[in-house]
Order: structure tokens, then sequence, then C-alpha cells
């Protein structure tokens, strides 16, 4: 049995903006949307077993002319299954995926502040306070990774928010 957490819990969760910027979530009814297509085991744990409402989000453009931190949202639901996976018609379709236990999981993300700069890759690296931040770590490619209270806080200082 896992420990109860508590107090919030930080997160990067990454984009394209071609598919899904955070433009796009701003302007979403409510400024929300459902995470879905997430197709990693160990970013859909972080999703099902550690994400709750009120967490902390860095919305990250992946893939993107320069990639970088976009907006600040918010984990707005408790994870569910990404109804994706049931259907076939969906890009994410998972066949292998029984509807009575559902491999794939997902949460609802709100978008909560607007940036002042776009905190460009470049000067993620940049900064000796993020040395350690996990997007920034030769070889990972996950989509959805934690982020310490000193990361948030200096991502934060770089886009020009308190």
């Amino acid at each position: 049995m896992k420990p109860k957490r508590s107090g919030r819990r930080l997160w990067l969760m990454k984009s394209e903006p071609e598919a899904f910027s955070f433009d796009d979530l701003w302007a979403a009814r409510g400024r929300t949307t459902f995470w879905d297509g997430v197709r990693n085991f160990r970013a859909r744990n972080f999703l099902r077993d550690e994400m709750r409402v009120g967490d902390g989000v860095l919305f990250y453009h992946s893939s993107a002319e320069p990639p970088g931190v976009a907006g600040i949202a918010e984990v707005a639901s408790a994870a569910a299954p990404d109804p994706t996976q049931f259907d076939a018609a969906h890009p994410h379709h998972d066949p292998e995926s029984p509807r009575d236990a559902p491999r794939w999981f997902g949460v609802e993300v709100r978008a909560v502040e607007r940036l002042p700069r776009f905190v460009p890759l470049a000067a993620l690296r940049a900064e000796t306070a993020l040395a350690q931040m996990q997007v920034l770590q030769r070889g990972n490619r996950l989509s959805i990774t934690p982020v310490t209270e000193k990361e948030w806080s200096a991502v934060r200082r770089l886009a020009g928010l308190p």
C-alpha cells in the first residue's frame, strides 16, 4: 500500500502545439480539456496514481521551434479511463485494452495563467537551478514528469511571473 500523499505536487506535461497548444487549452470551454493519448506506462502511472486535483502543471510545447514552457495549468479532475483507447477510429485506439480493466488513463487539465514570456528550452538549459530537471536530462522522452518546488519557482521567474 502506498503512503498517503500530502500537499500539492507539480508536473510538466508535454504537448505538440500542432496537436493541442496552450492557446487551445486557454480557448477551450472552461479552459479545460481531458489529457488523452498517453501511451507510456510510466507517464500513465503518474496520471493514474500520482496526480490529484489542484496539482500544478507547466504546459510544455514539444516538437516545436523552439520547444519550451508555454503556460501554467492545473489538474482539474481525478484520473479516469481514456476513452480514445476504445475508439477504433481514433489514432490512440488500443485494441488490447479491455473495457472492464482499462489500460490507459487521463486527467482533466485547466489553464490557469498565461506567461508574460514563453520559456524556451535554451533558457531552461541555461538556468543552473534547473540542472536536475527531468525534462532536461539526456534521453528523457516522457510526456509527463514531476517538477520540484525549486524548479517550479525558477521556471515562473524565467517566465516573468512572481
